[in-house]
């Protein structure tokens, strides 16, 4: 099977993405069968399709496409474009295989079980008959596996030719699309699997080149998006509704080395995108330790931010050094250190989740040892375990492998010791600000999750999906904790009022910590979130919000219960001060006229009073004087 690519004619490098090419310029290879003399008959230029090969009920274009993802968040995304574009151009979607015309399978070759799957899918599809595309990063670094004899492929930068694919595909040819191009564009149709959350791949490959990953092979050296094109991207997803944006890649930290950029220009332009009232948050995606220490103040700040999650999934793999360094992984166990106390020193409320691979090819008892009490030491509130897979390829599928039974031991004992850590205990009845993005998957429950991506599972109506709100924490478990809304946040974008109407009734929400005089007092105090997040004492007066003083820290709980505390105020004394700060002088006469002076209003009464006392008595002295005149 040749590779689409070296079939096709001329010279122009394919169509713009989302643009179907006519049938003369694509070759296939029609699906025949064997030549009885033993002769391979096979063109690679042919273009006559097979007769042989089934024809669709439907009309071309309209047949259901089902799709199967595995691997990770870029993965996800990836699928998510290409399942827009197949809808762009009217293919039905479909949860349901056995309803589908056609199976796309996205693939990630990280982990034995996650191939094996996709085999097991593959073997399937090919019982049911059906027209199968397999996509992802298994074809594009094994493209000669066995398992994908007779399916068509599609690269992992050739996302954008998709239609192509699966209109040659449904027609009974297999093809494939794996050379290496640009990257795909962002501006791609997309359907999201969840409407509320953008997958916005960043970068693709890594520079790294650790000895037991296959993905380097599949998404190769280090490709970064510019970040005008990815601050676009924001602007566009935020305008669709998006209330979450989730930074992918191989490896995030290494963002921008390739094009003379960083991780941290790239942060600070997106977050100045983002909405000023925090109904859009965004969470930085994996990263490995060498390519942030150069840069963990900038990146502490950008977590300090209101509009960013202060979560961060840095793996460190194992606690040995020498095992790190059989890994390749270009960094000590002390670095990582370095890397988890400064960002938990430097942002209030950090939270960091890590991976850990159990029975490295030459990993000791001590070794693993060392791994355990690294994971005591900080009792990490999320644990990825993974248990080592020889990938195919790699350098470690060489290396002495250690015994099955002391991996599998090892990974259990790994996981009792972490299942054992509570790190929730203690915020039972804190306030907090959570964004609920989720259904649970008890059908009951929506997700919503804290500025330190603590999942909270909220009971409330699914009209509450997208929106921000403030929540106790009633209870905790082991991996989420459970609350009750109290209250929801009104977004910028959600209000109809006038601009001057929502400016003269901005108020101080929980969970934002204004950089602001709060309650609108005349007398000027300290800002609630502190000198050192706001820059000093807010002037007296103020009662606007800066671009860039709007929603600081709100983790600080002694602001969401002052806010409550201010909530139970009586309704009279909030008034008088509203008043006061608006500084109505006849506001403030009625004011004074509630503390025991005569008001314009008692003085009207009165006079109307005198004036019918007057006639009452003017018309009995009448009436009594016409009474004596008849006498």
């Amino acid at each position: 099977m040749e590779d689409i690519e070296d079939l096709l004619i001329g010279s122009g490098g394919g169509a713009p993405p989302g643009f179907r090419l006519p049938i003369k310029t694509v070759g296939m290879n029609p699906k025949k069968k064997p030549n009885p003399n033993g002769c391979n008959t096979n063109n690679k230029l042919s273009q006559i399709q097979d007769p042989l090969a089934p024809l669709s009920p439907k009309v071309p274009g309209t047949q259901t496409i089902y799709i199967k993802t595995f691997g990770c968040s870029h993965n996800q995304s990836d699928s998510e474009y290409m399942a827009g574009q197949l809808s762009a151009f009217g293919y039905p979607l479909s949860d349901n295989p056995e309803e589908a015309d056609l199976w796309l399978i996205n693939t990630c070759t990280v982990k034995s079980p996650s191939q094996s799957a996709m085999d097991t899918l593959i073997a399937k599809g090919k019982g049911a008959r059906k027209p199968l595309v397999v996509a992802g990063c298994v074809p594009q670094g094994s493209r000669d596996l066995k398992e994908l004899e007779g399916v068509s492929i599609v690269g992992v930068q050739q996302i954008d030719r998709v239609v192509e694919i699966v209109e040659e595909t449904l027609k009974g040819h297999e093809v494939r699309l794996l050379s290496r191009k640009t990257l795909p564009a962002l501006d791609l149709p997309k359907v999201r699997k969840n409407k509320f959350v953008e997958i916005l791949p960043i970068n693709v490959g890594c520079l790294g080149a650790c000895t037991y990953c296959k993905t380097k092979h599949a998404r190769g050296h280090l490709g970064s998006y510019t970040v005008d094109s990815l601050v676009g991207r924001v602007k566009s997803v935020v305008a669709d509704g998006v209330k979450e944006i989730w930074l992918s890649s191989e490896d995030t930290g290494a963002y921008g080395r390739d094009i003379g950029v960083n991780l941290p220009i790239l942060l600070n332009a997106i977050v100045a995108e983002l909405p000023s009232d925090a109904s859009t948050m965004l969470r930085i995606g994996m990263t490995n330790p060498p390519f942030i220490l150069e840069h963990l103040k900038e990146i502490a700040e950008v977590l300090r931010h209101p509009c960013v999650y202060s979560f961060l999934h840095v793996p460190v793999q194992s606690g040995s050094d020498a095992v790190l360094t059989a890994m390749n992984r270009e960094y000590t166990v002390s670095e990582f250190k370095t890397v988890v106390d400064t960002l938990t020193e430097l942002v209030p409320g950090m939270q960091i989740a890590t991976d850990i691979i159990c029975g490295f090819p030459g990993e000791t008892d001590e070794d693993f040892t060392q791994t355990l009490s690294l994971i005591k030491e900080y009792k990490f509130s999320q644990v990825h375990i993974s248990q080592f897979y020889p990938r195919p390829g790699t350098p470690a599928a060489r290396m002495k492998k250690v015994p099955s039974t002391v991996v599998k031991k090892r990974s259990r004992e790994l996981t009792s010791a972490f299942e054992a850590f509570a790190p929730y205990v203690g915020i039972e009845g804190r306030v907090e600000r959570i964004w609920i993005t989720d259904i649970a998957t008890d059908g009951i429950h929506l997700v919503g999750h804290t500025k330190g991506y603590v999942q909270v599972l909220v009971a409330a109506p699914e009209s509450m999906l997208g929106t921000s709100a403030i929540a106790k924490i009633t209870s905790v478990g082991r991996w989420s904790v459970f609350g009750e809304v109290i209250e929801t946040i009104p977004h910028i974008n959600d209000r109809t009022a006038s601009t001057n109407e929502t400016r003269s009734q901005e108020k101080c929400f929980p969970g934002a910590n204004n950089c602001e005089t709060c309650a609108c007092s005349t007398e000027p105090e300290t800002c609630a979130c502190g000198p050192e997040s706001c820059g000093g004492q807010a002037t007296p007066g103020e009662c606007a919000v800066t671009k860039n003083a709007v929603l600081l820290e709100d983790r600080n709980n002694r602001n969401l219960l002052g806010w409550l505390l201010r909530k139970r105020k009586n309704r009279d004394e909030k008034r008088m001060e509203n008043e006061i700060c608006l500084g109505s002088q006849k506001k403030q006469e009625q004011a004074q006229g509630r503390s025991g002076e005569w008001g314009f209003v008692d003085r009207a009464l009165l006079g109307g009073m005198l004036v019918s006392f007057l006639t009452i008595v003017t018309l009995l002295v009448h009436l009594g004087f016409r009474i004596l005149s008849s006498n």
